[in-house]
């Protein structure tokens, strides 16, 4: 399945009756994955388990559910504003309960994934992936990367769009906003993704090309993009508001924004950017529909999340619900000896 045949599903967990949607979302979710068997029944349980954790434990929550980054599967992403586990490991043991149920939440999350992370800060909220692979392709459960594509609130179209596929000795990465929202914003982008499937092995420059002659006749679209390599570098060239940046453990290095112009319009001549990216470090493109000043208010603790809880954090904390809102996050793999 192409990353983005399907926009990431939002469920706000702001009442019980959440679980059960978000448990739906799950199950439907999984069957256009392609998962077989009782996998899309599992995922619901999945689902239905961090919803309820949310809903009895914190405030202001959501799931966000989508295809794996490099398919083979999918994952589901919780996020909260609550009040942190103090007692992550207790949390994550079956019969381990604080409110008098039985306590098989975390635990069982934890059984049926293929992969789960979370991490959580005291006075903060707690994050959460649980990543189900397709049987054959577990390995896809460990792939550091991660997207959220979001549509704004009350669009039944999103106008963004992204995807990261691998080409040659690397991984090229883009995030595509079409310009203003709904059903022309959204032609805009599926046309540019198709065209960049069509041509992603090329130069990046000559990549743009290909998606300002496809975009001609559509309203246009900001774009940007960046190909990883597993040599510790990364090449960016962008055209428009979306934005670049490179992460370590210690802090944000670079933040890079598109050349002026539309892609389909009027585009400048495009350049390249190189950008140092050394193991550890992650690289993050998105949209504005998640707020620059994410960089700004960045904490040590969001700095060393692992590439889909970055990404949970940043759509949940920093995006602006009246737009289309998408992030991507790569880390590229570590060099072997």
């Amino acid at each position: 399945m192409p990353l983005n045949a399907l926009t990431t599903a939002h469920v706000r967990i702001d009442h019980y009756s959440a679980v059960h949607l978000a448990a739906e979302a799950a199950r439907s979710l999984g069957k256009r994955c392609g998962l077989p068997g009782a996998l899309p029944d599992q995922a619901a349980v999945v689902a239905s388990e961090l919803a309820s954790n949310i809903n009895k434990h914190a405030t202001n929550g959501a799931l966000y559910l989508q295809p794996l980054p490099l398919g083979g599967g999918l994952e589901i992403l919780a996020a909260d504003r609550g009040p942190g586990m103090p007692e992550l490991e207790r949390c994550l043991r079956d019969g381990y309960t604080t409110v008098g149920t039985l306590g098989a939440g975390l635990g069982a999350v934890s059984r049926i994934a293929t992969n789960f992370t979370v991490r959580t800060e005291v006075g903060t909220g707690t994050l959460a992936c649980a990543r189900i692979t397709l049987p054959d392709q577990p390995d896809q459960a460990y792939q550091n990367a991660a997207l959220v594509c979001l549509s704004a609130d009350r669009e039944h179209h999103c106008g963004d769009a992204g995807t990261i596929v691998p080409t040659g000795d690397a991984h090229t990465a883009i995030v595509i906003d079409g310009l203003g929202h709904g059903a022309e914003a959204a032609e805009a982008a599926q046309i540019a993704l198709r065209s960049f499937h069509s041509a992603a092995e090329r130069p990046l420059p000559d990549i743009l090309a290909a998606l300002h002659r496809a975009l001609r006749h559509t309203r246009g679209a900001a774009v940007a993009m960046l190909r990883l390599y597993d040599a510790e570098r990364a090449e960016y060239c962008g055209v428009g508001n979306v934005r670049a940046v490179a992460l370590s453990p210690d802090g944000i290095h670079h933040r890079l924004t598109g050349q002026p112009g539309v892609v389909g319009w009027r585009m400048p001549t495009p350049r390249t950017h190189p950008i140092p990216l050394p193991a550890g470090s992650t690289a993050v493109l998105h949209t504005d529909g998640v707020d620059a000043r994410w960089t700004l208010d960045a904490s040590l603790f969001m700095l060393r999340l692992p590439p889909p809880l970055l990404i949970a954090s940043m759509t949940h904390h920093y995006r602006c619900t009246r737009d289309d809102a998408t992030a991507l996050a790569f880390r590229p793999p570590k060099r072997h000896p």
